[in-house]
């Protein structure tokens, strides 16, 4: 995800021997957490975004630096801070709005890395440009318009939560059903042609609403 361009050329050889709408290309698990100031304004959200094994040993190639078998937050700092940065062209596949009004974020900070059970998770947090007042609803969504990426919510109550919310604010998940896109004979042409703007990966979205009393 650091380059589109990048991962599809490394995954080339085996799509070639895929069928041909094989989509999408990354597989993530996702984790979110609400923040809140202590005045009840929402400042910003964490993501913990797992990917699955097949990207994870693209990803890590080279970066186990000791050579010991295991890769550690430090090897994974800087592979963290490319996969941050490079978001912003996706506007880090997160909508959140507050009483219906789309939110800016700022630059992500407090990127991290971790490895296990073959899969890497990177985690940031992301600030609101400007802290905001969520005095009806908040919703969160996490998706690729483009449907390159799958973004899956974790299972449970808890892939969504809430620090240091109001009390009384609860958050109520929403998880899309996955459908076959070969089914739809959707070609391999047809996704290369849809980008940010596009909205069919919408269907795709993982929605979080957060309500306060």
């Amino acid at each position: 995800m650091t380059r589109r361009i990048t991962l599809l050329a490394a995954l080339a050889l085996t799509l070639a021997a895929a069928p041909a709408s094989a989509h999408p290309h990354v597989w993530i698990t996702s984790r979110a957490e609400v923040h809140y100031a202590p005045d009840g304004k929402v400042t910003g959200v964490r993501h913990a975004w797992t990917f699955d094994k097949a990207y994870s040993a693209f990803i890590t190639q080279g970066l186990d630096a000791d050579k010991d078998g295991k890769l550690t937050p430090d090897e994974l700092q800087s592979l963290a801070k490319e996969n941050t940065q490079s978001l912003v062209e996706f506007e880090y596949f997160t909508v959140l709005k507050v009483n219906g009004a789309k939110q800016a974020f700022d630059a992500p900070r407090d990127y991290a890395m971790s490895h296990a059970n073959e899969e890497a998770t990177l985690t940031y947090l992301l600030p609101l440009k400007v802290p905001a007042v969520a005095t009806k609803m908040l919703s969160l969504e996490v998706s690729d318009p483009s449907y390159f990426v799958a973004f899956t919510m974790a299972e449970g109550a808890d892939a969504v939560k809430l620090a240091g919310a109001p009390k009384g604010c609860a958050a109520t998940i929403s998880r899309p059903k996955p459908i076959e896109t070969a089914q739809q004979n959707l070609s391999e042409s047809f996704f290369q042609a849809l980008n940010a703007a596009s909205n069919f990966g919408a269907q795709f979205a993982n929605r979080a609403i957060v309500a306060c009393p």
